[in-house]
C-alpha cells in the first residue's frame, strides 16, 4: 500500500510539472553583468548518492548565486517517508575553465537522533565537511572528494578516516538523449561509505537525460539512471524530473 502511494504521488507531481506552463511568471535564472542567480530542484523516485541508498521518493530543492567564477549554493533533500533522513547542504565553489574546487557543509537530520544544526563538536555534530577538486576535460571529468571535519567515518581503532571518493564521468550523445557514464571508488577503509575495508568500487552508473519543452518559458528535464554498487552488491533504478 505504501509503495502504491509513493507511485501515485510521483505521478501527480510529474503531471503537475507538465501541465504548468508558468508563462510570463517562471524564471529559473536571473543575471546581470556581474552576478547570476538560479533556482530549481529535482523530484526523484529514489535518492541514490555515490552508490549508496539514501532514501525513497524525495524532493530536492536548490538555488545558487554565481559571480567572477565563485558560486554559493544550497541544496536539500526531503523524502516523503518519515523514516528518510533529511539533508541540507551549503557549497562554496570556484571554477575556471575546466578546473573546479569547492567546500561543502553537509547536514543530516536523522529521524532517530537529535539533530541540532548549530552543534559542531565532532562527537555530537550532524555536519560533515568535504573538500573537492576536479577537472573537466570535456570528454571526461575527474573529481576527488575528501571529508576533513565533522561526523566523518572511522577506520582502525576508531581513527578518523578522512573518507574520500574519486569519480570519473564521461558524457556522450546517443539516440537523441544525453548520456553520462560514471565510475566511482573509495580509496581506503572507512565506515562512511558502507563500511568498506580497503580500496573499493562503490558506484557504477549510467544516466540518460531528455529535455521536454513544455512552453517557451518552461522546459522540463527528465532522466533515468541505473546504479550498481559492487561493494554492497546493491542495484538501483532511479527516475528523476528536473524543475
Amino acid at each position: 500500500m505504501k509503495t502504491n502511494f509513493k507511485i501515485i504521488i510521483l505521478t501527480i507531481i510529474a503531471a503537475l510539472c507538465v501541465e504548468s506552463t508558468w508563462a510570463g511568471e517562471k524564471s529559473d535564472t536571473v543575471s546581470d553583468s556581474k552576478f547570476s542567480c538560479s533556482v530549481g530542484g529535482d523530484v526523484v523516485s529514489g535518492y541514490v548518492w555515490r552508490g549508496q541508498n539514501c532514501g525513497g521518493v524525495s524532493f530536492q530543492p536548490a538555488f545558487s548565486v554565481d559571480a567572477y567564477g565563485f558560486s554559493l549554493g544550497a541544496w536539500g533533500s526531503v523524502g516523503i517517508d518519515a523514516a528518510d533522513t533529511k539533508e541540507f547542504d551549503i557549497t562554496l565553489g570556484y571554477s575556471l575553465g575546466g578546473f573546479s574546487a569547492s567546500v561543502t557543509d553537509y547536514w543530516f537530520a536523522y529521524p532517530t537522533k537529535t539533530n541540532h544544526y548549530f552543534h559542531y563538536d565532532p562527537d555530537t555534530t550532524a555536519h560533515v565537511f568535504e573538500a573537492q577538486i576536479g577537472y573537466d576535460f570535456g570528454l571526461m571529468a575527474f573529481n576527488w572528494y575528501t571529508n576533513f571535519a565533522g561526523a566523518d567515518g572511522i577506520k582502525e581503532e576508531g581513527d578518523v578516516a578522512y573518507s574520500s571518493y574519486f569519480s570519473v564521468a564521461a558524457p556522450f550523445d546517443f539516440g537523441g538523449l544525453v548520456w553520462e557514464a560514471e565510475l566511482g571508488f573509495v580509496p581506503w577503509k572507512t565506515s562512511y561509505y558502507a563500511d568498506v575495508d580497503s580500496f573499493a568500487f562503490t558506484n557504477v552508473s549510467l544516466k540518460a537525460t531528455k529535455s521536454l519543452k513544455v512552453s517557451e518559458d518552461f522546459i522540463l528535464g527528465m532522466y533515468a539512471q541505473t546504479v550498481w554498487n559492487p561493494t554492497t552488491e546493491g542495484a538501483y533504478m532511479v527516475l528523476g524530473f528536473n524543475l
